[in-house]
């Protein structure tokens, strides 16, 4: 993200009313490796053609606040190959971790990774190292240390299935997972901090919150994401595109003040939810409009968002999720021209 990027999503979130309206999306290899006409594997491995995809994209796009920016990451196996889990990637298909919990007895001995050296980790550091000369040449900075949050990791180290049934049939087992995991996150943020001081962000993802009912979401996510984000840093960013009127009235104690949610819910209703204390990115559907839409479709659904708003400050406009395959350029074109022409722009 640029400076200007940066002050723009500061005084967003100093409730400061913007116009036009700020657009930001999230991106990673779902979208940019393919956009770009390469394979995600090629992606994940040529650094050099991972920095190009990601130059090409802010150059396309110079008024998009892409985030995280820069985003080094091996889709869903970074951090549970830390922990040991098998990868498999295709291809031109997104990776997939194995599970290393095969019985909640094995919660005992799995090990704490070291961030510095275990599974993909360093490879993530090692190609931001790389790229950081050629990043700030653009123009950006290397702004938010990032992670999977630790029920969405949990979920990959046992299966979704497993874990949730823990949490309810055997809840000390899986708090202690958490605290594991928890501890192996705060000290990943930690380095990611250290070794690239420019940054001054938080980015955590974690759908596995939308999945749980309030009890159990106080007990097994609230204390752990406060933990989490209980840091000095300007911007405390979660994504969760699964469920989120459970967790949403609590995203102020945790400490979030930016939030991207899934489509289903409106801007309004978040806005309620969480005393507009809460920065908010969204929220057009992904899939079928920007996505699987004409440029007029996109056009339309991002007026009628805008014309939807009953308070414009903290609102960053983007679709609800990450940035899906398949976007073309002149759909997200058109976002950024229904935003620049509506009449309050």
């Amino acid at each position: 993200m640029t400076d200007q990027h940066w002050d723009l999503l500061k005084r967003t979130i100093n409730g400061e009313k913007l116009t036009p309206l700020p657009v930001g999306f999230i991106v990673d290899c779902p979208w940019l490796p393919n956009w770009y006409g390469a394979k995600i594997l090629d992606y994940f491995t040529n650094d050099q053609l991972w920095l190009s995809v990601n130059l090409k994209a802010i150059n396309e796009f110079p008024d998009v606040m892409f985030l995280p920016g820069f985003w080094s990451e091996y889709g869903m196996c970074t951090e549970p190959s830390a922990f040991g889990a098998r990868c498999s990637f295709p291809a031109n298909e997104f990776p997939h971790a194995y599970k290393v919990i095969l019985t909640p007895d094995d919660i005992d001995t799995l090990p704490t990774p070291n961030p510095r050296t275990d599974g993909l980790l360093p490879f993530m550091l090692n190609r931001l190292k790389f790229a950081q000369p050629f990043i700030e040449q653009a123009g950006h900075k290397i702004r938010f240390a990032v992670a999977r949050g630790p029920l969405n990791i949990a979920s990959y180290l046992m299966g979704t299935s497993e874990f949730l049934t823990l949490l309810m049939m055997d809840p000390e087992k899986a708090e202690r997972l958490i605290k594991k995991i928890t501890a192996f996150l705060k000290d990943w943020l930690t380095l990611q901090r250290e070794t690239f001081p420019s940054i001054d962000g938080i980015f955590l993802l974690d759908d596995i919150i939308g999945f749980v009912g309030e009890t159990e979401f106080k007990t097994f996510g609230l204390p752990y994401f406060k933990e989490l984000f209980g840091t000095d840093v300007s911007v405390r960013f979660l994504h969760n595109d699964a469920l989120c009127t459970v967790s949403a009235p609590f995203l102020p104690e945790m400490g979030v003040n930016f939030f991207n949610m899934g489509f289903e819910i409106s801007l309004n209703e978040l806005k309620t939810l969480t005393g507009n204390k809460v920065t908010l990115l969204g929220n057009i559907p992904p899939r079928d409009v920007l996505a699987s839409g004409t440029p007029g479709d996109v056009s339309k659904a991002t007026t009628e968002l805008i014309n939807s708003l009953q308070d414009r400050s903290r609102i960053i406009l983007s679709c609800g999720g990450g940035m899906p395959p398949g976007v073309k350029s002149e759909n997200i074109a058109a976002f950024l021209q229904a935003v620049k022409s509506h009449p309050t722009a």
